[in-house]
C-alpha cells in the first residue's frame, strides 16, 4: 500500500487530503510543521510527500533540502505561493511538482499517482529503458537518435541533449534552470530565451502540431515536461 506524507499547516486541507487519499487505500502520515515533516520521513519512509512551502518554523524549500540529503521520494510542493521564482527554486531543491492553492482534488491525487508511477522500478526512461516510444516518434536514447515516420530526425547536438534530458525524465517537470545548466553548462541559469528557441524546435520536428504540442508541455515560468 502506498504511503503519503502530507505536510500542511492548515487543519482543513490535512483534514481533506486524509479522508480523500484513505478513501482510496492510501496510508496517510500528517505533520504540522517542518521538523515533524522530517521526523516522520524518517521513521514511516513514505511513498511520496505532499508539500505545503508556508510552514511555521521552516520554509519547505528546507525541507526538501533536507529530504533530498538521503531520499529520493517523490515530493509534490502544494502551495499558495503563485512567483515563478519561488515555484522554480522549490524544484531547483529537488521538488517533483508543483500544485498551486487553492487546487481541485481530482488533479492533485493525478499528479500524485504520476509522482508514484515515475518513482516505481522501471518507470520513466531510466537506464534500462533505452527505447521510449509516442504515437508520433520514437526516440532511441542509446542511438542517439529520433525516428518519425520511419525516417531519422536531423536533430543538432544540443538539440538532442535537450530532447534526451526530458525524455529521460519523462512525465517529470524539469526546471528551467536545470535544463539549462544541464544542456549548456553550469554557469547558464537565467537564458530562458534559448529555451523557447530550442523547444520551437523540437516540436517542430517531432510534434504533428507544434502550436498545440502534446509531448512538449510548457509549465509557463516553470520549466517543461515530455509526455508520451
Amino acid at each position: 500500500m502506498t504511503r503519503v506524507l502530507v505536510v500542511d499547516d492548515e487543519p482543513q486541507i490535512v483534514r481533506a487530503l486524509v479522508i480523500n487519499l484513505k478513501a482510496r487505500k492510501y496510508e496517510v502520515d500528517a505533520a504540522a510543521d517542518g521538523a515533524g515533516a522530517l521526523e516522520l520521513a524518517a521513521a514511516r519512509h513514505p511513498d511520496v510527500v505532499v508539500l505545503d512551502l508556508g510552514l511555521p518554523d521552516m520554509d519547505g524549500v528546507e525541507v526538501i533540502k533536507g529530504l533530498r540529503g538521503w531520499t529520493r521520494v517523490p515530493i509534490l510542493v502544494l502551495s499558495a505561493r503563485h512567483s515563478s521564482d519561488e515555484k522554480v527554486e522549490a524544484l531547483d531543491a529537488g521538488a517533483d511538482d508543483y500544485v498551486t492553492k487553492p487546487f481541485g482534488m481530482d488533479e492533485l491525487l493525478a499528479r500524485l499517482r504520476a509522482a508514484v508511477r515515475r518513482a516505481e522500478p522501471g518507470a520513466g526512461a531510466g537506464e534500462d529503458e533505452v527505447i521510449v516510444e509516442t504515437e508520433t516518434f520514437t526516440v532511441d536514447l542509446a542511438a542517439k537518435k529520433a525516428v518519425r515516420d520511419g525516417r531519422d530526425v536531423r536533430l543538432t547536438p544540443t538539440e538532442w541533449h535537450l530532447l534526451e534530458v526530458l525524455v529521460r525524465n519523462g512525465g517529470k517537470l524539469v526546471s528551467q534552470k536545470q535544463l539549462l545548466q544541464e544542456v549548456w553548462g553550469p554557469s547558464y541559469g537565467t537564458e530562458t530565451n534559448y529555451l523557447r528557441v530550442y523547444m520551437a524546435q523540437l516540436r517542430r520536428k517531432l510534434e504533428t502540431d507544434p502550436s498545440h504540442p502534446r509531448h512538449f508541455i510548457t509549465e509557463p515560468g516553470m520549466g517543461y515536461r515530455f509526455e508520451r
